[in-house]
């Protein structure tokens, strides 16, 4: 519920206009491509629309396993693979980069949050 006691609504309805059919690709070592087919409401290809591709991976870490995702500037399979590497190093980059300004704001939250008694 929001401020003024009415619920808050959420939209579920489908946007018969972007629907696409997702198709998983893997090596089953690191790389998942999904190739996402633009479709009609019928099921039928949109071929006026063109296929988009998205790469994944995981990561371990002591905490357990970080997704890595990433869209994949592609044409084709073949493209998308190309292009997959690279994709997943920039998307990491920008996972580690958000954890350190994460873990920044953090400690500026602990140094703000420090109450100074004199006399102790």
């Amino acid at each position: 519920m929001n401020d003024t006691g009415q619920e808050q609504q959420i939209d579920f309805s489908v946007d018969k206009k972007h629907l696409y059919r997702e198709e998983a690709i893997t090596d089953l070592k690191v790389a998942s491509i999904r190739r996402l087919i633009p479709i009609h409401p019928d099921g039928t290809e949109d071929k006026s629309r063109a296929p988009m591709f998205m790469g994944h991976t995981q990561l371990m870490s002591p905490q357990g396993p970080i997704p890595i995702q990433s869209p994949l500037t592609a044409n084709n399979l073949e493209e998308a693979m190309d292009e997959f590497p690279n994709a997943m190093k920039k998307a990491l980059e920008e996972v580690v980069e958000n954890v350190k300004k994460m873990q920044q704001e953090e400690m500026q939250k602990k140094d703000d949050s420090r109450i100074i008694v004199p006399g102790r």
